[in-house]
């Protein structure tokens, strides 16, 4: 709905293209550590792996969208025939929000019937968040009463979901050895900072109706994904190699070492 100038125009494009760019580095990185835990632990890895897949073709297609959507006009950038939405975004989140919750069961080692129990509560209250939050952001250019009734709905789902994270994290908190329970809660810090981020984007439209809230909302929203998606797997891929550590898998213990830059030097 906006005209946008160079640096306005360039900054979108540079920070979808960080996005993917990121994603890319992380499928790499979950690859590569993914043999680093225990088996039963590996689980996380494989799935941050595919959150990285899934968020790599998304922020691509938006990246692309974005080329495409604007002409140069010799003074702005200009609306095309080519429609950018951000409704790619939820599509995404449809798949990467329960699997990155699926993962917090897997490393705390919830299991059996506890286990079924809070899958099905993570898929079934993720999946309502987000397909509410995606029926509200097409009203979001007039902002009528669907787009604030959609996202009241969404954000109910959103805070029952952060309860039940915050549950998960700190009722198994006795599980973890201590060497993991100052990170496990960092992940519960992170997910509530990093998805705090997507409801100020969603009401970006609303506070800030402009070309520069534009860029604004774009940059919101990436950081939110990379600090949700690839830092939150991270502190997940280290709390399954303390657990691996404390139940004596091998490979884990001689990655958990901490050798002397430049390898060991003789004392004779």
């Amino acid at each position: 709905m906006f005209d946008y100038n160079v640096d306005q125009y360039t900054i979108v494009s540079h920070v979808l293209t960080l996005g993917y760019a990121v994603m890319a580095a992380g499928l790499v990185y979950f690859l590569l550590t993914r043999n680093s835990s225990d088996r039963r632990y590996q689980l996380a890895s494989t799935l941050s792996a595919v959150v990285m897949i899934s968020a790599f073709f998304e922020l691509w297609v938006l990246s692309q969208r974005w080329s495409e959507a604007f002409d140069w006009n010799g003074s702005a950038w200009v609306q095309s025939d080519t429609l950018f939405t951000n409704g790619y975004r939820y599509m995404n989140w449809s798949i990467d929000v329960p699997v990155l919750l699926i993962q917090l069961l897997v490393v705390l080692g919830i299991t059996g019937r506890a286990f079924h129990r809070t899958w099905v509560l993570f898929v079934a209250g993720g999946l309502a968040m987000i397909y509410t939050g995606y029926a509200g952001q097409f009203y979001e250019v007039e902002r009528s009463a669907p787009f604030w009734i959609w996202g009241l709905v969404s954000t109910a789902f959103f805070v029952l979901l952060l309860v039940l994270v915050a549950r998960t994290i700190f009722g198994n908190l006795s599980r973890l050895p201590a060497s993991a329970r100052p990170i496990a809660k960092g992940v519960w810090w992170l997910v509530l900072v990093s998805w705090m981020l997507y409801p100020g984007a969603y009401l970006m439209p609303a506070m800030w109706d402009s070309a520069d809230g534009v860029v604004a909302r774009q940059i919101t929203y990436t950081v939110a994904d990379i600090t949700s998606k690839v830092v939150y797997g991270v502190l997940l891929g280290i709390i399954a190699r303390k657990v691996s550590v404390d139940e004596g898998y091998a490979p884990a213990a001689e990655e958990d070492v901490a050798r002397p830059r430049g390898g060991l030097t003789s004392t004779a």
